[in-house]
Parts: structure tokens; C-alpha cells; sequence
């Protein structure tokens, strides 16, 4: 479209301007496509560049998707590197009663010592048994050493001699740990024959949960764990091995998974800084030391025992009876107390009462509060 544009002369006549607008619009619009294309450029050489001099840019596994004929790869090489990492240390553990194999587990070495090495797994797996034997992932099995186990850690520790260079996991740390953080879990879910050394990934999902748990074949609650949890899928079998960070570097032991109805991908791991100061106890020949209170007791709200001793159900611990000389005796608890607080934490049922007593040292001194008769008692007890 032309532009006219008029200029008065000194004599009063107009004088026609054509096309100047025009002129300088088109110039400014060269301008301005050229720099974009050479934008364009550069950019494009730069990708490439960087792709090639840094091929970790783009991650590797490949998925491919086709629009209108042009393939697209998108790369995730997931946590590859971090399985090979920790994959040769974890081993399958079987315990056998005489010549019957009675349970099997996962363990994973974390310790040489002069050709000793040395492998944690859950005391669950091999508190049935009276020996034990773990097969490499050569498919070599040979038997070993039981050094020791504490069921209410559910630690256990074992250990093999040889000559020949194994595999030693990694030690991570828990602490360091966010919640988010992608784990990963190894063990011999089912069929250890079949399903051995199965990966599993997920996330962190909870850190510092106390959950109730049994330490024996009935569903009486008797324990509280401190434990992490995860949604990397965990199954029976997977018990006592390493619960991993991306990098293969172990900051748990798998321990259980709750199982119920309406319950999907919740699975729990001892942190590995538990573990290893219950291992290295072990190994050096200590005894796990807890405090001892001398009673024996059941959860106040179990009927038949409320009915004995003629209180009404609730929360708390009945005292059925305190052994002669032992702290609750000298204490002056008596069969039927109802233990409800030490200090200022609420005793729930058993097991929060041997959680919270065994978060005490021997010697030292607890504030029980109790009920006897309706009545709301306080007293020391030195334990």
C-alpha cells in the first residue's frame, strides 16, 4: 500500500512525498529476520554441541513416540548404576532346622574384617532354625557362622570366612534422607528359587514411624520399631534385605510389611544406623542390655484379665504379678495395678510400655503413675 505524505512549499504549492514509510518499514523487518534465524542457528548448533560433548544431558533409556513421522527419544536410565552398586553384596538366606528348611530370607554383607565377612538380616528369618546357609548371586551357597541375633531389633548378624574377594555393600545414611527421595529394595520375594534378587523402587514415603509389631507367631502386639517407610514394593521374602538410596548405598533393613485390607505399598525398613550399632554389639560379644522392671502383665483393655481383677477395659498395663526384689517390687506395685504413664509418656498397652522403658538406661530412675482401687497413684521406681 503506498504512503503519501505532503510538504507545504514557500510559495503556498504542496509537494508530493511517496513510499518513505514504506521504505524504512521493510528495512526494519530485514532487520529483524535476520536476527531470528541467526538466533535460530546457534541454538541449534549449541544443542548439538552439548549433546555430544555431554551425553549424560539427555538420559538414556529410550521410549520412542512418532508425530506426524518424526521419532522423538526420551531417555531415563533410571537407577541401573545404583542396582550394580550394591547387586553382588546381597545374598539369599535360608534357615534350616536339622535338614528341614524352615524359612528364607535376604541379607547383604556390610563388613570385612581379615576375610571375614560379615552380613545383617532380620532375626525373624533365622530364629526358627538352628543353622544357616546364604547363596551368592554365583548360585554358590555355603553354609555360616551365626554370630548373634535380638528379636525385638530384629537384627541378626552372620558371617563367612573365605578367601575370595566379595562384594561389600555400601553404607549410606538415613538421616540424610528426605522424604521424596527415590529407594530402591533387593530381595527374594515368594520363590526364592525364582524371584531372587528382584528389584523394586519407589520412595521414601515416611521417616521416624513408630509401628506395633509382634515378635512372635501370635497377634498380640508386644513391640513398638522405630522404622521408615516405603512404597517400593516389599513381599514376603524381601525380609532382611538392604533398602537402598538411588546411588546403591544401603540406609535400611527391610523388615515387614503391613498387610490389611484397603493397604497397598507400605513397607518399612530398620534405619541403618540402628542396625549397625545393634550389629556392632553383636559382633563384639555384647548382649543387647535393656532395663528390667520384674512383672509380668497384660493389656488393660483384654477383658478376661479386666474382669480378674474387676476394672473396667481401657488403655494401659495390668500387673498379674512383680517378682521379689525387682524394681516394681520395690516399687510397690502390686497384681491388678494398672500402669497407665512413665514420666510423661502414656503407657497404651505392652508394647508401648516396653518402648518407652527401653528408651530408659539401667539405673535410671521413672515416674510411674497407676491406678489401684479408682485410685490415681504415683511412684519411683529405679530400674
Amino acid at each position: 500500500m503506498e504512503v503519501r505524505s505532503y510538504v507545504q512549499n514557500p510559495d503556498g504549492t504542496q509537494q508530493v512525498v511517496i513510499g518513505e514509510e514504506k521504505r524504512l518499514s521493510l528495512k526494519m523487518s530485514v532487520i529483524i529476520i535476520i536476527a531470528i534465524v541467526v538466533a535460530l542457528v546457534v541454538g541449534a548448533v549449541g544443542m548439538v554441541l552439548l549433546i555430544k560433548l555431554k551425553p549424560g544431558f539427555v538420559n538414556s533409556s529410550v521410549t520412542e513416540i512418532n508425530r506426524s513421522e518424526q521419532i522423538v527419544t526420551v531417555n531415563d536410565q533410571g537407577i541401573a548404576d545404583g542396582v550394580e552398586n550394591i547387586y553382588d553384596s546381597v545374598v539369599v538366606v535360608k534357615s534350616y532346622h536339622g535338614d528341614t528348611l524352615t524359612a528364607t530370607g535376604t541379607g547383604f554383607i556390610f563388613k570385612n574384617i581379615d576375610n571375614e565377612y560379615y552380613m545383617l538380616t532380620n532375626y525373624h528369618v533365622i530364629s526358627g532354625g538352628n543353622n544357616v546357609s546364604v547363596q551368592f548371586t554365583t548360585g554358590e551357597e555355603e553354609v555360616v557362622k551365626l554370630i548373634n541375633g535380638d528379636k525385638y531389633a530384629d537384627i541378626a548378624v552372620l558371617s563367612y570366612n573365605t578367601k575370595k574377594e566379595l562384594k561389600v555393600g555400601k553404607i549410606g545414611s538415613s538421616e540424610a534422607m528426605r522424604v521424596g527421595d527415590t529407594v530402591f529394595a533387593i530381595g527374594a520375594p515368594l520363590d526364592s528359587d525364582v524371584y531372587s534378587w528382584s528389584v523394586t523402587r519407589g520412595i521414601l514415603s515416611g521417616k521416624d514411624r513408630l509401628v506395633e509389631v509382634s515378635t512372635s507367631n501370635s497377634n498380640t502386639v508386644d513391640w513398638i520399631m522405630r522404622v521408615m517407610q516405603t512404597d517400593a514394593a516389599i513381599n514376603s521374602g524381601n525380609s532382611g534385605g538392604p533398602l537402598c538410596n538411588a546411588n546403591g548405598d544401603i540406609i535400611g533393613v527391610t523388615n515387614m510389611k503391613l498387610v490389611n485390607s484397603g493397604v497397598e505399598g507400605m513397607g518399612f525398613a530398620i534405619p541403618i544406623e540402628d542396625a549397625l550399632e545393634y550389629a556392632d554389639n553383636l559382633i563384639a560379644g555384647k548382649d543387647v542390655s535393656r532395663p528390667y522392671i520384674g512383672i509380668t502383665m497384660v493389656d488393660a483393655n483384654n477383658r478376661n484379665s479386666a474382669a480378674k481383677y474387676r476394672i473396667s477395659p481401657r488403655t494401659g498395663v495390668i500387673v498379674e504379678s512383680a517378682a521379689v526384689g525387682s524394681p516394681a517390687d520395690k516399687a510397690g506395685l502390686k497384681p491388678g495395678d494398672v500402669i497407665i504413664a512413665f514420666d510423661k509418656e502414656e503407657i497404651v498397652n505392652v508394647a508401648s510400655l516396653r518402648y518407652n522403658l527401653y528408651k530408659h538406661k539401667t539405673g535410671d530412675t521413672i515416674v510411674v503413675r497407676y491406678i489401684r482401687n479408682g485410685e490415681v497413684k504415683t511412684t519411683n521406681m529405679n530400674i
